[in-house]
């Protein structure tokens, strides 16, 4: 089990990806306070994929194409390492180095998944009976424990009327538009629609061994697969550390839905009117006898806004000059 074991370990940053990455992507957004803070503040928050609306989403299915004892041996290297990350994470924050610190990471982390075999044996009542359904379980739940990360999930399009109902608020949202910058290369991936969420247990395996290869397919099969009925989103996941961060991606367009109020058009545009650099502006409209959508530009000094800051108290204000009893009233 040993030659499975490494000390640290690695992130999905291998996971196969599309030579050709998209140059701007699209993120549908209700109007929150974290939406604000993503306009304002150009910052990208890294969602817990536990929290996705699709609760078949990041969950994968383990197919056995090996032994029970191939099995265990996966299951122990997973375990091992997922302990040991978290003991190097732990020593790092407390400086702990030298051979003691190394020593007592693998002692501890081969003791709980020697532990855990064990367990997994002992609660089978009997080396084989159970045993099968019961590793699987426990290869899926280390799996899903092993990818610790965030996710930033972009569209192709910002035209998809099923976006736009699902994501933007109905249209009473907005969505953000981003360059793709070179230095994300690695960490944008292609999501695919295949309708299967199996990962074969040979494939863990050869991860475990160090192939790069392998490791790219279970890293796919665990963060980038989603059922065909998704496909109209045409979605890419950008992957990183769990939550709120400046943004790697380039704020470059705002496109509002179809009943997005001028008020908050108004407040959005004068908010980064003068950013250092630009952000263009659209609005989404209806294609005339189809269920199509197009946009067109919106400016800042548009005709549309002249009405804003508007203060109601103004229109009040303007009859305080009249007296009680004048003729004007309607009273005597």
């Amino acid at each position: 089990m040993t030659a499975l074991l490494h000390r640290r370990e690695r992130g999905p940053e291998n996971m196969e990806r599309e030579t050709k990455q998209p140059t701007r992507l699209y993120k549908y957004r209700t109007l929150t306070a974290r939406t604000l803070d993503m306009v304002v503040g150009d910052k990208l928050h890294f969602a817990d994929p536990s929290a996705f609306n699709d609760p078949l989403d990041t969950q994968p299915s383990l197919e056995n194409d090996v032994g029970v004892g191939d099995l265990r041996r996966i299951l122990w290297a997973l375990t091992a390492q997922r302990i040991a990350a978290e003991m190097w994470a732990a020593a790092d924050a407390m400086k702990l180095r030298g051979s003691k610190t190394t020593d007592l990471i693998k002692k501890r982390s081969r003791g709980q998944a020697d532990k855990l075999i064990a367990d997994i044996e002992y609660s089978s009542m009997g080396p084989e009976s159970g045993t099968e359904e019961t590793l699987r379980h426990w290869i899926e739940c280390e799996l899903l424990r092993r990818y610790g990360k965030g996710i930033v999930s972009l569209a192709e399009r910002d035209d998809c009327p099923l976006m736009w109902s699902h994501y933007g608020d109905q249209h009473r949202g907005i969505c953000l538009g981003y360059s793709v910058p070179k230095q994300t290369e690695g960490y944008l991936h292609r999501v695919t629609y295949d309708g299967a969420r199996l990962v074969k247990a040979s494939a863990v395996s050869a991860m475990l061994d160090g192939d790069s290869k392998a490791h790219a397919r279970v890293d796919a099969a665990v963060m980038l697969r989603k059922a065909e009925s998704w496909s109209y989103e045409r979605e890419w996941r950008l992957v990183g550390s769990r939550g709120t961060k400046s943004s790697s991606l380039r704020l470059e367009e705002i496109v509002f839905g179809m009943k997005c109020k001028d008020s908050v058009k108004y407040t959005v545009m004068k908010a980064l009117n003068g950013r250092s650099a630009p952000v263009e502006f659209h609005q989404i409209r209806e294609k005339r006898g189809a269920f199509d959508l197009r946009k067109e530009a919106l400016t800042y000094d548009d005709e549309l806004f002249v009405q804003f800051p508007l203060r109601h108290m103004d229109l009040l204000e303007a009859f305080e000059d009249l007296t009680v009893g004048d003729a004007t009233s309607g009273e005597e």
